[in-house]
Formats: C-alpha cells, sequence, structure tokens
C-alpha cells in the first residue's frame, strides 16, 4: 500500500501556518460555516465538573449569549432611552465574529444606531466563563444606555438564590446524569453552586419568573411586574450609563460554578481572581498553539473555513491527564455533554486523531497512550477507555475489545511525528494487542476472523445495521470489515518492526497479512456481484438461514480497498458498485448500505448515513489506487453537506444524510474533524479542491 512520504509529513507538520492569521482575523455573520462552540483549554479543563457552551448567534427569537444542555444560558439584552432590545432580530446590526477559537470567540454587533458592542468570550476553566462587553458611542449625541447581563436557568433549577453582595448573586442548582450515566460509576459533580458577578458597584439586580417576565417588565419600564419572584428562573443586572460621543466603556461579566461543598468565600475569591485575566493573553495562546496547522492552498473559501474549523473541534475534544489515565485523553463532545460521549476513548473515533496530530503530534500520541497503559497482560485493550472507565462489556465467557485499527493508527502517527520513542512503544503493544485479538477472534481456526464479545459493539455499527438486523449476531459470520482491519494490522506491524530493525518479525506480519488477504479474495468475494460480503463461518458461503441472504452490499465491502487487498482488475469491478449512483455514489457521500436495499435510509444510523472517518477509509482507498478525480469529488460531496450545517446551525454532526441537505444524531462530534485529514492528503497529491 502507497503511504504518504516522511518528509512530507514532517515538513508539513512543522511548516508555516495560516491558522493564526486565519482565525484571528475572520469577518463571518450567521451565514458563514464557522463552528461557534465553546470550551475550556486542556489545561484547565476537569472532567467532572466541565461546562461549555454554544453561543446564542442566530435565532431571531433569542438574545445574543452562551447556551448549554444543563448549565444554563448566559445572555444580553439592551435599552437606549425608551427602546428596549432583548432578542436578535431586534438588533440594528446582527453580530459579525472576528475570531474564533475552540475556547474563545470575538465579536461586535449594533443593539441601536451609532452604538456599537464589541463581546469578547472565553471560556476561561470548565468551572468559570468570562464575558467582556466594550460598549462604544460612534454618534454625535449622548446617549442613555442600558446594558442587561441575564443568566436563566428552565425547570426551576436555580435554589437559594441570595441576593448579591460585592456585585455577585450566588446561588445552587443540580445537573442531572443522563442514564448511561446512572449506570456507569464515574465522577460527576451534581450538586453546584454558581456566582454571576459583574464588575460595576452600580448595578442594580433583579429577578423574574421567566424571560418573558423580563422581557414584559423591561419594555413597560417595570411598570407593574414583580422584581423578587418567589421562584426565580431568569437574573439580570441592570449597568446604567451615559456614554458621551465617541465614549466606551468596558464590563466584565463572569459566570463561575463549583461544587456545592465549596465555600461562599472560596467562590468569591476565583471571581475576584477572574478579574485580573487579560483575554488577549489567552488568544496570543491560542495563537501559538493552533500555529502547527498546516497552511494549504484553498480557492474555495468555504473550504478553508471548514478546515480551521474542524481543528477548532478537535482541540475542544482533548482533555487534561486525570483519574487513571496518565496521559491526555479526548471525550467525544464537550457540550452537549452527555454520558456516552464523556465514557471514554475508543478506537474508532481515535482515527480523528489522524488529523490532530497535525496540530498537537504529543497529544495524538499521547491519547494512544492511554490505551497502552491500560493494555493487560494478555494484549487485551477493552472497549471503551477513559480516566475513569475500563468499559470490557463481558458477553458469553468473552470481554468486548474494540474494531482493531490500533496499529494502523500507531502507524500513521509515526509517519506524521517520525517520533521513534513512540514507534517502540506503539510496536510493543501493538503486537501485544494483534495476537490477542487474532487468538480470541476466530472459533474455528480457519484464519477468518469474525467479531466477538458483545459483537454489535464491537464492531463500530451499533445500531441499524442490515445484515445484523436482517440476517443474524455478528459473532455468526465472518467479514470483509474486521478481517480487512487486521490485514491492514499486521501490514502496519511488519512496517514499523521495519523501521525498527526486527527483520524477522516483519516478514512474519507480512506473511500474516498475505495469508489473510487472500483467504477474503478466496471466500468473501462474490464473483457474480463482483463484492465483498459477510460469510457463515461454518462454511464459508453467502448463506445464512435463507438463500444467499447474507449478499447485502453494506460500506464494508470496500474496505478491502483501503487494506490495499485486491489487484488492480478486481478493484476496477468493485468500483463499480461505489459509482453507481443508485447504490453508493450518492448527492453527499458513500452511505454505509447501498441505496437500493430496502432497508436503506439516508438519515437512520448504519443503514444508509454517511459516516465522516468511514469515508475517509473510502478516500484514501481512491487515492491508494489511482482514481484522484473521485477522491477528489468525494470528498466534495462531503464538503456540500457539513458546509451547509457549519452555515445553519454551526456544528459538526455525528453523520450527515447521504442524498440530503440532513444531519443527525449528536452533535458537536470530533470524529467529523477528519474532514481535516481529507484536505490534507488531496494537497499532499496536488488536488486541488474545487
Amino acid at each position: 500500500m502507497r503511504y504518504l512520504s516522511f518528509v512530507f509529513l514532517i515538513v508539513f507538520v512543522f511548516g508555516k501556518s495560516g491558522a493564526a492569521q486565519y482565525l484571528s482575523n475572520l469577518h463571518v455573520d450567521k451565514n458563514s460555516p464557522v463552528f461557534t462552540t465553546y470550551a475550556a483549554p486542556v489545561e484547565r479543563s476537569d472532567y467532572r465538573i466541565d461546562q461549555a457552551y454554544r453561543l446564542m448567534w442566530t435565532d431571531p427569537e433569542k438574545p445574543l449569549g452562551l447556551n448549554s444542555k444543563n448549565g444554563g444560558m448566559i445572555g444580553l439584552a439592551f435599552r437606549e432611552g425608551l427602546k428596549f432590545k432583548a432578542k436578535l432580530k431586534d438588533l440594528h446590526q446582527e453580530p459579525v465574529i472576528t475570531a474564533s477559537y475552540s475556547d474563545l470567540v470575538k465579536l461586535y454587533f449594533e443593539p441601536f444606531e451609532n452604538i456599537r458592542v464589541d463581546v469578547d468570550i472565553a471560556v476561561y476553566s470548565s468551572e468559570s466563563v468570562i464575558i467582556d462587553v466594550t460598549a462604544t458611542n460612534h454618534g454625535f449625541q449622548a446617549a442613555d444606555l442600558t446594558i442587561f447581563p441575564c443568566f436563566y436557568m428552565p425547570d426551576g433549577k436555580m435554589q437559594n438564590v441570595q441576593n448579591p453582595e460585592n456585585n455577585a448573586v450566588i446561588f445552587h442548582h443540580q445537573k442531572e446524569r443522563d442514564r448511561w450515566m446512572v449506570n456507569h460509576d464515574i465522577p460527576y459533580f451534581e450538586d453546584l453552586i454558581s456566582c454571576f458577578y459583574v464588575d460595576r458597584g452600580d448595578a442594580i439586580f433583579k429577578r423574574f419568573a421567566s424571560p418573558d417576565d423580563f422581557y414584559a417588565a423591561e419594555e413597560a419600564a417595570n411598570r407593574g411586574m414583580p422584581k423578587n419572584p418567589q421562584k426565580a428562573k431568569l437574573l439580570a443586572y441592570a449597568l446604567i450609563m451615559q456614554l458621551q460621543a465617541g465614549e466606551q466603556t468596558k464590563t466584565r461579566i463572569i459566570r463561575s460554578l463549583k461544587p456545592d461543598t465549596v465555600q461562599q468565600d472560596e467562590l468569591m475569591a476565583s471571581c475576584r481572581e477572574l478579574e485580573k485575566v487579560n483575554l488577549d493573553d489567552i488568544l496570543q495562546k491560542d495563537i501559538q498553539r493552533y500555529s502547527r496547522i498546516p497552511k494549504l492552498d484553498f480557492q474555495n473559501e468555504d473550504y478553508r473555513a471548514v478546515y480551521y474549523n474542524a481543528f477548532n473541534l478537535m482541540q475542544q475534544c482533548m482533555m487534561p491527564p486525570e483519574g487513571e489515565s496518565s496521559y491526555n485523553y479526548y471525550v467525544f463532545s464537550r457540550e452537549p455533554k452527555w454520558g456516552w460521549g464523556y465514557g471514554g476513548q475508543v478506537f474508532h473515533e481515535s482515527l480523528v486523531m489522524l488529523a490532530y496530530a497535525f496540530m498537537d503530534p504529543l497529544a495524538a500520541m499521547n491519547s494512544q497512550r492511554v490505551y497502552m497503559e491500560r493494555q493487560d497482560t494478555a494484549g487485551f485493550i477493552n472497549y471503551r477507555t477513559g480516566p475513569y472507565l475500563n468499559e470490557n462489556i463481558p458477553y458469553e465467557g468473552q470481554v468486548t475489545s474494540s474494531a482493531p485499527w490500533y496499529n494502523h493508527q500507531n502507524f500513521e502517527l509515526f509517519r506524521i511525528t517520525a517520533d521513534t520513542a513512540f514507534l517502540l512503544e506503539a510496536y510493543n503493544s501493538g503486537k501485544a494487542y494483534y495476537e490477542y485479538y487474532t487468538a480470541h477472534r476466530d472459533q474455528d481456526g480457519d484464519g477468518l476472523a469474525e467479531w466477538g464479545a458483545h459483537a454489535v459493539l464491537e464492531s463500530v455499527r451499533d445500531a441499524r445495521v442490515a445484515v445484523w438486523d436482517k440476517v443474524g449476531w455478528p459473532a455468526n459470520f465472518e467479514g470483509p470489515d474486521i478481517n480487512a482491519m487486521l490485514v491492514m494490522e499486521a501490514r502496519s506491524l511488519a512496517a514499523m518492526a521495519e523501521i525498527l530493525n526486527f527483520e524477522e518479525e516483519a516478514a512474519k506480519f507480512k506473511k500474516k497479512a498475505k495469508q489473510r488477504a487472500d483467504l477474503i479474495n478466496r471466500y468473501l468475494w462474490d464473483p457474480e456481484t463482483n463484492f465483498y460480503y459477510n460469510v457463515d463461518r461454518k462454511d464459508q458461503d453467502f448463506t445464512f438461514e435463507n438463500p444467499e441472504d447474507l449478499k447485502i452490499k453494506e460500506i464494508i465491502g470496500f474496505l478491502p480497498l483501503w487494506a490495499g487487498i485486491p489487484d488492480d482488475e478486481r478493484a476496477a469491478v468493485l468500483l463499480q458498485s461505489m459509482f453507481n449512483e443508485n447504490e453508493f455514489w450518492r448527492n453527499y457521500g458513500i452511505p454505509t448500505l447501498s441505496a437500493e436495499h430496502h432497508y436503506y435510509n439516508p438519515i437512520g444510523y448504519w443503514n444508509g448515513p454517511v459516516w465522516v472517518q468511514w469515508n475517509y477509509l473510502m478516500l484514501r482507498a481512491l487515492l491508494d489506487y489511482g482514481y484522484e478525480e473521485q477522491a477528489r469529488l468525494l470528498a466534495e460531496k462531503i464538503l456540500d453537506n457539513i458546509i451547509y450545517h457549519l452555515k445553519t446551525d454551526h456544528t459538526f454532526w455525528e453523520f450527515y444524510s447521504a442524498d440530503d441537505l440532513q444531519a443527525g444524531w449528536n452533535h458537536t462530534y470530533i470524529w467529523t474533524g477528519i474532514i481535516a485529514r481529507f484536505m490534507i492528503d488531496l494537497h499532499e497529491r496536488g488536488i486541488l479542491l474545487q
């Protein structure tokens, strides 16, 4: 299989970058492709209390501010004289973002003509967010301006709201565990104490039962509206000021939260420290952090935006060493924070490290070291590995691992980093894992593997899989997915061994790879339909219960291409299915199931949507077999849907529809960040996206 050259990758990583200039010099509005979820940087993040935010800046019926699934909302409203404006639709000029990193955003807008408001937001830590609001009067007359910083938490979750002292209102609240969290013993601070603080001693504080009550009260200049309801859901400060022509004023707003075991004095002390933080220092740190990102040439500015925002997504999901993890690790999403997404790393999610390594090679390698340090003496690596989780899911006498992409990932990371110390660690760990896995996933010893333990989870494709749902449990079948992965694992180990001068071991793994590839070609290939399918492990045919019921065309039938298994002639006939618009060559990428199958649903789960990381494997296959034009077209198909959603909901999704401009099920999902690697690989080949 063809690999990128060492020279290219090393120069690419350490070469000149345009990330700092691009992300610090934006001028984008709500119709632009920009990712607007923000979380604390790695060095100030804490798994147990972590709170991230989505920027509210596009919904015309909502105020400008920050929103979180379980942590409340922070918003801004304004009055000039008798004119009150709280909703985005009422602003004189809508927000424009001028800088956006994973933890920081800068924007400006005009609530009223000639009144410009600049807002700089930094999610400083998992416990705190800092918002600087600068108002400038660009008119020729003085303006009577009131700024209303507001905090809103629906469903009565705020308890024991205290009247403010020293410009800070303190209250208690809860973050409830979701069902997954309830079923897993991981530390999670549920009972919290929060502070909502402004740095102006003349601020007037009010409470309201709802946003509508607040709007009505301010629009009516407070006539007849209750100021202190018994059950407050919205807290508001009124910052009253007169701005002379050309005058500017700045206010800092802080929201800080801690476990409710913390004393109020300690909470207040943390707010006082946050008063001293210079947001320009945070910006400079981000510029430095992003300086490694390779600079690519783009004719299409939307593609450039996707590229840099993909690194924002990946960077945002990185977490520091804690718990059982001696190294940094990643979560699937910071906001929303949901149990499954916070459980820990899985091999198939770690494919995104093949893109993130171009930004932070050490962090990408360290996330793989999380697996190494948790590996048992037999070589087994569990299904999911996190700072507080070692999930192995026992099932019918076996324990569940993850889809075997481990050695492939480690070798790819070495080719980016050229770190020989990592290579040796990875080789020793990966060899033990390969030997364990192949010994426990071949029940009949015929040289072809089947998924084991909780096979549905181990296979990655964990819901709405046509073969699993329509034919049988995956452990019954020897498939092109698991076996193509194991071919690539053996080839990766062979390549590592050659570099480490372990010549005998390199030859051994090359032989293993060839033996398995030959079996795949012999038993899993169907010359009638020119496709690779699962076979019944008992007799290696395409019939399980009904005649040829295993002949279901799924994306796994193309994985042998990614592993370099078919020769050029067989690859050409297999690709006829990929390039068939009625089957897999759909509007927005390659779906997980042929569109001709009755179970196909382009926005289902593993029965039709486009999973970006699996499409990356398809892109690699096309490039390796010389189909460069089709590789470019595939990338552009996928980019079309990603761009659409970055323009409409400003987030990356878990998967995308193959046929329509739709996406699902979970947003702010780390593995779609691998779209950056599509662009890097095409750029290395001199293929320009159009």
